[in-house]
């Protein structure tokens, strides 16, 4: 238990994710982004004996350390006399979900939480290479026992190629000059460049300091540059427009899905999925009427979405950026926009 102590790990909004997946004692839910088990906890302990909580995570620390912690409440519960449902964690992707819960037998599933970008205990541990503040080997891999680390890829990469994940998966100002810096450094250096965090960070600082005018304010320098590396190689963006495709097919009728967001890209993501799927967007008009015209029916219909308060923004600032968007799965096909 020691590693999954290490490091704390806060949840964002996490009565807001209660109340928003509107939880059955009997029913069957999914934390597709277990981390350090701070959502699946508070799940778990609302379901009863029928009721059933299955957890993905990519990371295998996060998978060990929810073994450990389902061992852990259940040796509370039984103290307690607490009765709580079964858990189930599996190392896997959420894009990965449908292939998960059929492996289960699980048809159908009345809610899944989603909590987006990197962990608490991810971004602290300096091993894992995410921080530009904490110096260590420039990897960010969720799942480092797979794919190309962040070194590797910038050793390999065009000065093309890294200006376009720096501007797309960060929407970073910079991104050229960042990028030429880069592959400058990695030209001159060979091999040895860009071992660590630090001389990452410390290369993007410079070309900023050069390019910004006036006092710098706000964020870190690196903050773009780090998050389009972490997006890109982890595959995060392409990752959640397939589990939000599997999770709504495999939501039963009132079933309710539940997404936290950091930044505006996966934001984006999230809003229009979900405005299309409740009618919201993307539908055809009556040319003379001008009433919506539905080719398929209606699978979602969107629910009021939610930002953390002054109070937690206070106690944990890493919730500064979230948002919660919610929709619920709806049985019959939908004849009007539902404006939520």
């Amino acid at each position: 238990m020691a590693d999954a102590d290490r490091f704390k790990h806060r949840p964002v909004l996490l009565a807001e994710c209660l109340e928003a997946l509107s939880i059955r004692a009997e029913g069957v839910y999914v934390d597709g982004t277990f981390g350090r088990g701070g959502h699946s906890a508070e799940i778990l302990s609302r379901l009863n004996a029928a009721g059933r909580l299955i957890a993905l995570d990519r990371d295998p620390q996060a998978v060990t350390a929810g073994r450990q912690l389902g061992g852990e409440w259940r040796a509370r519960a039984s103290e307690s006399g607490a009765v709580l449902g079964r858990f189930d964690i599996v190392h896997a992707r959420f894009s990965q979900l449908g292939q998960v819960l059929d492996a289960l037998g699980v048809a159908s599933i009345d809610g899944i939480l989603l909590d987006l970008g990197v962990s608490s205990p991810q971004l602290d541990d300096p091993s894992r290479g995410f921080s530009f503040r904490l110096d260590g080997p420039l990897d960010m891999r969720m799942d480092p026992t797979r794919g190309m680390s962040a070194r590797q890829w910038l050793l390999q990469a065009s000065e093309r190629q890294i200006a376009e994940a720096l501007k797309n998966y960060g929407e970073e100002r910079f991104a050229v000059p960042i990028a030429a810096a880069i592959v400058a450094r990695c030209r001159d250096s060979g091999g040895a460049a860009l071992s660590s965090t630090g001389e990452l960070a410390s290369l993007v600082a410079g070309v900023l300091r050069r390019r910004q005018k006036g006092p710098q304010m706000g964020k870190d320098p690196a903050t773009r540059t780090f998050q389009a590396l972490r997006v890109l190689v982890n595959q995060e963006l392409e990752e959640l427009e397939v589990v939000l495709e599997q999770a709504t097919a495999k939501l039963a009728p009132q079933g309710r899905m539940a997404v936290i967001s950091f930044h505006s890209l996966e934001d984006r993501i999230v809003k229009q999925f979900i405005s299309r799927e409740s009618g919201r967007s993307g539908v055809k008009k009556d040319p003379i009427r001008g009433t919506p015209i539905f080719d398929q029916p209606l699978r979602l219909r969107s629910l009021p979405r939610v930002q953390p308060g002054e109070q937690e923004v206070q106690t944990n600032p890493r919730s500064r950026s979230a948002v919660l968007r919610v929709a619920q799965r709806v049985d019959t096909a939908q004849n009007v926009v539902d404006v939520g």
